[in-house]
C-alpha cells in the first residue's frame, strides 16, 4: 500500500471513529435526558403527593379548630339556656319572698294598730272607771 491510500484509510477510519464517538455522545446525551426527565417526573409526583398531604393536614387542623369552636358554641348556648332558666326561677322565688315580706309587714302594722287601739281602749276604760269612781264618791 502506498502512503496515499494509507493516509486515506487513516482519515476514513478517523472519520468513522469520530462519527461513532459523536453517535455515542448523542446516545449518552439522549439516555441522560431520558433519565433526567424520568427523575424530574418522579420528583414532580413526589412533590404533588407531599403538597396534597400538607393540604390535608392543614384542612384537618383548620377543621379541628372549627369543630372545637362549634362544640364550645353549643356548650355556651346550653349554659346560657340553663342560666336563663335559673334566673327565671330566682325571679319567681324573689317575688314570692317579697310577697311574704309584704304580708308580714302588713300583719305587723295591723298588730301595731291593734296595740295602739288597745292602749286607747285601756285609757278610755281608765277614764270611764275614774269618772264612775268620782260619781260614786260624790
Amino acid at each position: 500500500m502506498n502512503e496515499k491510500s494509507q493516509t486515506a484509510m487513516n482519515m476514513n477510519s478517523e472519520a468513522k471513529g469520530l462519527e461513532g464517538s459523536l453517535q455515542h455522545m448523542v446516545e449518552v446525551h439522549h439516555h441522560k435526558s431520558l433519565l433526567l426527565a424520568h427523575n424530574t417526573e418522579k420528583a414532580k409526583k413526589d412533590a404533588i403527593r407531599k403538597v396534597e398531604r400538607v393540604s390535608d393536614l392543614l384542612v384537618e387542623a383548620v377543621n379541628g379548630g372549627v369543630q372545637d369552636s362549634f362544640i364550645n358554641q353549643k356548650r355556651i348556648e346550653l349554659e346560657t339556656r340553663t342560666l336563663a332558666a335559673t334566673i327565671t326561677r330566682f325571679i319567681k322565688q324573689t317575688d314570692q319572698w317579697l310577697a311574704a315580706t309584704h304580708a308580714l309587714n302588713t300583719a305587723l302594722k295591723e298588730i301595731g294598730d291593734f296595740e295602739n287601739w288597745m292602749k286607747i281602749m285601756e285609757y278610755d276604760c281608765k277614764s270611764i272607771t275614774t269618772a264612775i269612781q268620782n260619781i260614786h264618791q260624790d
